[in-house]
């Protein structure tokens, strides 16, 4: 079980290694943020080895709040990703969709990932499912071709269950879609409600139990990384009692027989 260092926010990268190891964490899933820790390999080994906790799995640049990390070239950010990733020994970079207003990044996405995942052995671009936005009582889609990527079709994917709600899409059926190629999960929860949440598991209304006790039937062999929101926590201690609920939960279910196996 991996812990996403948004799951810390608003403090910095350096605590989420701190509470990950405090917590009994496997590993740590860096955001690439404005925080200078998380751009730094050297900074995120020496945390990584003082506390025990590997790097597993890093999150490129992606978002509107980190588009002029690193560059403004979305194909840099994703080689600066890359490159990070491997220096770390993580063999997945989580990447979402490209903007809409991102056309010849959009055009070139699919053989671009290709391209660059080859020149380091063992990576993977797992491209994370999204969702439509709703603003003033309309909905519009900010992804090119869609916030679907199973509709494009890719080699690896991350699901994440908070943006299922968001999107108002069932789980397991998307997990079905993307099959073999489900390299990668977020853990979060979400109510249905149109807005992108990732409550603690167990506090909303997706299958987050179900969709783990599916996943050793479904041969997976990726890592599953706890990302929720506790920016409204009014102490560390709610932080830490929240990531530590999410990890319980996850490993309740991970451990847990699927109907099937019972």
């Amino acid at each position: 079980m991996l812990l996403s260092t948004s799951s810390v926010f608003p403090e910095r990268t350096a605590a989420a290694f701190q509470l990950a190891a405090a917590l009994g964490y496997d590993g740590i899933e860096v955001m690439v943020w404005t925080d200078a820790v998380s751009q730094d390999a050297g900074a995120l080994r020496g945390l990584a080895a003082h506390y025990g906790v590997p790097v597993l799995s890093v999150h490129a640049p992606c978002l509107l709040v980190t588009q002029r990390v690193w560059s403004p070239d979305p194909w840099e950010r994703l080689r600066r990703a890359a490159e990070l990733a491997d220096t770390l020994e993580a063999p997945t970079v989580v990447v979402h969709p490209p903007f809409t207003w991102q056309r010849d990044y959009a055009r070139t996405f699919a053989d671009g990932l290709d391209e660059v995942a080859g020149r380091f052995t063992g990576l993977r671009f797992a491209v994370e499912n999204m969702y439509p936005v709703r603003m003033a009582g309309r909905q519009f889609v900010p992804y090119a071709p869609g916030w679907d990527p199973t509709e494009t079709g890719y080699p690896s994917y991350t699901l994440d269950l908070s943006h299922c709600a968001a999107s108002h899409t069932d789980a397991l059926a998307m997990a079905d879609r993307m099959g073999s190629g489900l390299a990668h999960v977020h853990l979060g929860d979400g109510t249905g409600e149109g807005r992108d949440e990732h409550l603690v598991p167990g506090r909303g209304g997706q299958p987050c139990g179900e969709l783990l006790r599916s996943l050793a039937g479904r041969g997976f062999a990726g890592s599953v990384a706890v990302e929720v929101t506790t920016r409204g926590a009014k102490s560390r201690a709610v932080r830490e009692a929240d990531l530590r609920e999410a990890l319980e939960f996850a490993r309740a279910n991970l451990t847990a027989p699927s109907p099937v196996d019972a």
